[in-house]
């Protein structure tokens, strides 16, 4: 575990958000208060490799950019598996498990999922990047960046700075053009509003309810849920499946500029 002077960076990175950001851009971006259960700061999330080998430098990226926050790291977990369960990227409990594959040209580039129990505390997460677009040949290294690091900042309770396709130099934006690899200072202070207190409990390493009642792909379109929320320009769509007794299933996807061209307030699930 690093070390860290924590007055230091949160003052210094307090000042940049201040002078940096207008006030709209500075507004909380916490995804609904959902974080992981802890009883000490900082902690360690691992990440379970399920990535071909040409994803797994932006995974590697991505683990250290996020590691910058005060209150966690993002760490590999020590043997990291491969593609037999790559296509299916079930989620391992108390980890991430972040996965590549060809999961179609079903309109999504990037899919993060986490499980909820106690109505707020993660003690699951999955991220996916979808090869059926990505290998096409019309996304960048900076996009698949942008993509990678987004999904893996959903793992961990964040949210989005912006749905409008603005551009807020941060992978946690919705900008058109996928061109931020990194998070930016308002993403780790976020973190550190989100993590500021610590639980009576841990979710981190421990065993996670089970989903009953869903088929072979947990992440097929039908086993969702509802939808909760879509951006304005199609791009973002915000998931729930409720599980009873305060366990959820919650999934933020990442559409591309064709899904939601197609028909922008549509559910794209069904629109093609």
């Amino acid at each position: 575990m690093k070390s860290r002077n924590f007055a230091a960076v949160i003052s210094a990175m307090t000042l940049f958000v201040l002078l940096s950001f207008p006030l709209g851009t500075s507004a909380s971006h916490s995804w609904g208060n959902y974080h992981w259960a802890r009883t000490s700061n900082p902690f360690t999330i691992r990440v379970v490799d399920s990535n071909s080998p040409n994803w797994d430098g932006a995974l590697n990226f991505s683990l250290s950019d996020w590691s910058q926050a005060t209150v966690l790291d993002m760490v590999w977990a020590t043997g990291s598996d491969a593609q037999n369960t790559r296509k299916r990227c079930a989620m391992v409990s108390g980890q991430v498990r972040s996965c590549n594959a060809s999961y179609g040209f079903n309109g999504w580039l990037g899919l993060a999922s986490i499980n909820i129990t106690g109505g707020v505390h993660i003690t699951q997460g999955s991220s996916k990047m979808n090869d059926s677009y990505f290998n096409g040949g019309s996304y960048t290294a900076t996009n698949r960046q942008h993509v990678m690091c987004q999904e893996l900042g959903h793992t961990l309770g964040l949210g989005h700075t912006s749905e409008d396709g603005s551009d807020q130099n941060t992978c946690m934006d919705y900008s058109n053009d996928l061109g931020n690899p990194s998070p930016n200072s308002h993403d780790y202070q976020q973190l550190s509003s989100i993590y500021a207190h610590v639980d009576g409990t841990t979710t981190i390493g421990s065993s996670a309810f089970v989903v009953n009642g869903l088929d072979n792909d947990p992440d097929a379109p039908h086993n969702w849920g509802q939808l909760v929320r879509q951006s304005a320009n199609g791009r973002s769509s915000y998931y729930e499946r409720d599980h009873g007794n305060g366990n959820k299933t919650l999934r933020h996807v990442f559409w591309t500029e064709e899904a939601a061209n197609r028909c922008r307030p549509c559910d794209h699930r069904y629109d093609h």
